[in-house]
């Protein structure tokens, strides 16, 4: 006959029953055998509530994804000739972001003639990379698409 550990209604260990005496013992109590630990030798078995377990799972659950954070991906947009107070502003609100445990995507836009000079455009992603090192690591490499240049920074 199969047998399993019991636990009554206020938390004591009735030790190891058959299951129909832990079923008659629910019934005594008006409450629900529920099984608490199926893997373990007997299975444990609790007498209790069963509705008010499951509300109590879900509040528990409830409560642990209220702390989760869910990642973002945040865009930066930025420009070849970029004026060196612009790109203070872009960085610190890049390293706000990386401290919030959201990515970055950084994008630099080319227009017009500004293709021809793409080494002025690589120096300001090579130098946001270098300014974003303590707070993010590079997670896509800096890539062309046709005229932006793009890479994304994830939180360290």
């Amino acid at each position: 006959m199969a047998q399993v550990r019991l636990i009554g209604p206020d938390g004591n260990q009735l030790g190891v029953v058959p299951i129909q005496k832990a079923l008659d013992l629910a019934n005594q109590y008006d409450l629900d055998l529920v099984e608490v630990a199926p893997t373990a030798l007997p299975p444990v078995c609790r007498i209790i509530d069963y509705s008010k377990f499951k509300y109590d799972q879900e509040k528990k659950e409830r409560e642990a994804k209220k702390h989760q954070h869910q990642s973002k991906l945040k865009e930066i947009r930025l420009k070849p000739n970029i004026d060196d107070h612009d790109y203070e502003t872009k960085l610190k609100q890049a390293i706000t972001f990386l401290k919030k445990k959201d990515k970055v995507k950084v994008s630099l836009f080319f227009r017009g003639r500004q293709m021809e000079h793409m080494d002025l455009g690589r120096k300001i992603i090579d130098k946001f990379i270098a300014d974003t090192q303590l707070d993010g690591q590079l997670e896509k490499e800096p890539s062309l698409e046709g005229r932006i240049i793009s890479m994304v920074i994830s939180p360290k």
